[in-house]
């Protein structure tokens, strides 16, 4: 990705505007939104402050902690939502039908979602969660972008031969409907990659740019 990806710039000003609940508490359904979503403990947080250069996003080694769908205005049309984290196991049964509920609605919903960056943990790919969103991306016609996770977490021949398999997968079960690549937050892995997936989603790229560079796809 070029230095002039202008992505960069509106990463570095990202501010929190709202927490909603409910999807009636969400901003107005206009310009765009890119949504990032995962099982608790995915690395959702960490990797929002490394997309955006801030702490936006709290992290936790409380898996659930995340439980609104949190806004951040890029700028007057673009926005980035931190969705609330699935399938924690210690999440009280009521709470985790809230967010399901919620999490549905807003998926079904939001006509300024351009696109869903799915988190997975390298070492734990392909959740039951994971293949819901799989099949509601493929449904809903929305492009999925898959963050396999704390890939410092393998050696780097692992991690690759991790990111061919999960690809493998999801091309034979969903189609084309996603792109991958490995990340760490950490390591600063992917970083620009996945920014520019970012730029594409929101319109921030000129045309014949905005095309998914193999670079990216690991």
């Amino acid at each position: 990705m070029t230095a002039k990806n202008p992505i960069l710039g509106l990463c570095q000003q990202a501010t929190f505007l709202i927490s909603a609940a409910k999807v009636n508490q969400c901003p107005d359904d206009s310009g765009l939104e890119v949504a990032f979503a995962g099982r608790s403990n995915a690395g959702k947080s960490s990797a929002l402050n490394a997309l955006t250069h801030a702490n936006l996003a709290r992290t936790s080694k409380t898996p659930g902690r995340t439980q609104l769908l949190n806004f951040f205005r890029l700028d007057d049309e673009r926005r980035l939502v931190d969705l609330p984290g699935y399938g924690y196991a210690k999440v009280p049964i009521p709470l985790k039908l809230h967010w399901q509920q919620h999490l549905e609605a807003y998926l079904s919903s939001r006509n300024c979602l351009a696109g869903v960056v799915l988190l997975m943990d390298i070492r734990h790919p392909l959740t039951d969660f994971d293949r819901l969103m799989l099949d509601w991306a493929q449904a809903s016609r929305l492009p999925i972008h898959v963050l396999l996770t704390k890939a410092d977490k393998l050696a780097y021949g692992a991690a690759k031969n991790a990111l061919l398999k999960v690809r493998k997968e999801i091309q034979q079960g969903w189609g084309d409907v996603a792109t991958l690549q490995l990340f760490s937050a950490p390591k600063r892995q992917g970083v620009e990659e996945a920014q520019e997936v970012l730029a594409g989603w929101l319109g921030l790229l000129d045309d014949g740019e905005d095309e998914f560079s193999e670079e990216a796809e690991g």
